[in-house]
């Protein structure tokens, strides 16, 4: 099992196929994955606005299966520290806050800015994109990364997804260097 842990921002959380294929290599124990309630509360309250048809008692549903089936992955007892944080976004210092109590080397998040790495550098932490944390976790274990891939292809069956549709829409996700480097292993996905 992987010592590497990463806390996911609720930004990759957001868009069901980043989070799919974000959980299912933490399952797979590429790495090891945390979060905290408020950041389940952040990903579910977003979709809520922004897709109000959405039924809210799936997506709690999601979030129990999450936290079931990834190790380890609730933070708590993060609250007191976040009023000593300063970030540019003051709304951001409860997940660097949960990074640093979960003892995370990574913050994986599609705000960059707002995790200045002058900020993170004393705590040990960095803040990564998704599309270059998942590409470092292909390099590490190009097999393991495309079973995942395989694996929640095969679980899209409504409809069923070719290895092409399915990069299309990591692509759309914004993972276009993870895309580009899964190519070379269409074959296995």
């Amino acid at each position: 099992m992987t010592t590497y842990t990463a806390l996911l921002d609720a930004n990759v959380l957001y868009p069901a196929p980043m989070r799919d294929l974000l959980l299912q290599l933490a399952v797979a124990d590429l790495f090891r994955a945390k979060w905290t309630a408020d950041i389940h509360r952040e990903w579910i309250d977003a979709l809520m606005r922004n897709e109000p048809y959405r039924d809210r008692q799936k997506l709690e549903r999601t979030r129990d299966m999450m936290d079931q089936k990834t190790r380890d992955c609730l933070v708590t007892g993060y609250e007191a520290l976040i009023s000593s944080l300063q970030l540019p976004d003051p709304n951001d210092r409860h997940v660097l806050a949960a990074a640093i109590v979960g003892r995370c080397d990574a913050i994986v998040t599609q705000n960059l800015v707002d995790f200045p790495e002058a900020v993170l550098a004393p705590y040990g932490i960095e803040a990564q994109h998704p599309d270059d944390f998942l590409l470092n976790q292909m390099s590490l274990e190009s097999t393991t990364f495309c079973t995942a891939v395989r694996q929640i292809r095969g679980r899209l069956k409504n409809p069923p997804y070719s290895v092409e549709d399915y990069l299309l829409i990591l692509t759309r996700q914004g993972l276009v260097a993870t895309v580009a480097e899964l190519r070379r292993f269409s074959a296995l996905l």
